[in-house]
Formats: structure tokens, sequence, C-alpha cells
């Protein structure tokens, strides 16, 4: 099953492209990429995943109708943006998807997890295939718990997991990716013309603000005081390095925990 349906937001225009039961929703943008005929915003909605995934191979789990599984092709103008702030912008939009939906304590975690008191409720995957930075592709993956009550035991033995049922109330996924897709849009356009305050929204929503975090990248682990975020990276007032702030080149950066 593939239809297709139109919508414009402030001059944006989206393709919805609705699918049955597919591998990922992601290998379907692809797909469409490789074959000529995606449009910048296209966003493809599957019923179901039986081959979804996440960060770092992960699997994300996609029971039919459950859950948004929904992957948005972004074809913008060079030079594009890094992938750091593309998940950053993604992110705040899902975040700002469940706060209108009733989950006021929903929080980000870098890169790509939304979690409400720790449990996992959304995540994101952004992808570039032989990425060329003078006609960037990229396809932005996302994946929101919205009508589970229960989990595979599995899942739920790996990590805690919630949904929008279980916080605030149950959404379909096609209206979910209705409200969803301008909520992106938004927050893509903010990157592009106001990336000094999308850094710092991501601050407040992360809830890094003021507060002593753990920047892990593979070169090195370092702990301090948040100082700032911006284009080149994380600024850390370095519990060993004196007065002076370290800075963290954001796409280097795998984990950022809080330290209490």
């Amino acid at each position: 099953m593939r239809e297709l349906a139109t919508a414009v937001h402030n001059d944006q225009v989206f393709r919805l492209i609705r699918h049955g039961a597919v591998d990922s929703t992601n290998e379907r943008a692809f797909a469409a990429l490789a074959s000529g005929d995606a449009r910048h915003f296209d966003a493809h909605l599957a019923l179901a995943q039986h081959a979804g995934r996440g960060r770092l191979g992960r699997t994300w789990h996609s029971p039919p109708g459950e859950g948004l599984y929904l992957s948005i092709v972004l074809l913008p103008p060079a030079p594009g943006w890094s992938a750091p702030a593309l998940a950053m912008a993604a992110g705040l939009a899902v975040r700002d998807f469940a706060l209108a939906s009733g989950v006021a304590d929903a929080r980000l975690k870098w890169p790509n997890d939304v979690l409400v008191r720790g449990a996992k409720l959304a995540g994101l995957l952004v992808e570039a295939r032989a990425f060329d930075p003078t006609a960037p592709q990229y396809v932005l993956g996302i994946g929101v718990n919205l009508k589970q009550t229960r989990f595979d035991p599995a899942l739920a033995a790996e990590r805690a997991v919630t949904s929008l049922a279980l916080e605030s109330r149950a959404r379909e996924p096609e209206e979910a990716a209705d409200e969803l897709l301008p909520l992106v849009a938004r927050r893509l356009a903010q990157a592009a013309r106001a990336p000094a305050s999308l850094y710092d929204d991501y601050v407040g929503a992360a809830g890094w603000r003021g507060e002593r975090i753990e920047v892990e990248s593979a070169a090195r682990i370092v702990r301090g005081r948040l100082c700032g975020i911006g284009a080149r990276g994380i600024r850390v007032l370095a519990d060993d390095a004196g007065v002076e702030a370290v800075s963290i080149a954001l796409e280097h950066v795998g984990a950022v925990r809080l330290v209490r």
C-alpha cells in the first residue's frame, strides 16, 4: 500500500506517503531518493516496521498501529545543516509535540531521545548516504510510542519505556504526523535562521542549564559546569581545567549526562 496526501503549512509543502508494513521508513525514503521520486519534506509513514532501527543499529520496536513510524526526506539548499543541529531541531520538535499532547515533563537526552522521567517516549535517527555538500540529502527518522499500554518484555527489561497513552492520551499515527510535521519545519527554520536560540532551547529542554554535566566523546570524558553550546561545540568549565572552558565538537559528543 502506498497512498499520497499533500498539505501546506506556512508555505512548506508536505507530501505524506502512507505505507502498510515495511522494512523501515528510512529505507523507503532512501529508495525514493535513489529512484528520483523524492521531494523535499516528503514524509513516509508506516503502519508497522519489521526492521525499524535507531542509533548504533539498535532495533526500534514497531508493533502495527501502536506508534508513529515516520521518515522525512530533507533536501535543503547547500550547505544544509550539520547532523547534530538537525538532530537537535528534530528532538525539540518531537518534544514540542509531546508537550502539546499533555506530557509536561518530556525532556531531551543527547543525542536522539525524548524521555519522560527517564523512560523513553521517542527516538530520532538522522542519516545521510553518499553525502554531497553541494546537494545535501538527509533522511530524518522519528519513532514515537503513541498507543502502547504494555511493551514487549524483552524491550522493557532492556530499558524503561513509556507512551503517550500511558502519560497523557493516545494519538493516532496520521493525526500525530499531521501535527508533528509543521513543528519539524518550524524548528528547522530556527536552525537555519537563529541557531543560537535553537541551542539555547535545547539546553533548557535537556535540563542542562546551570548544571554540572559529564560530556563523553571517543577521546575523553569531561566533567564540569556547562558554559554554553554553539556551532563549535559544547563548552564546559571542566573540574580539572582551572578557569578556562573546554570545548567538545558536537559531532564528537557521544553522550551527555547530568552530574548530581
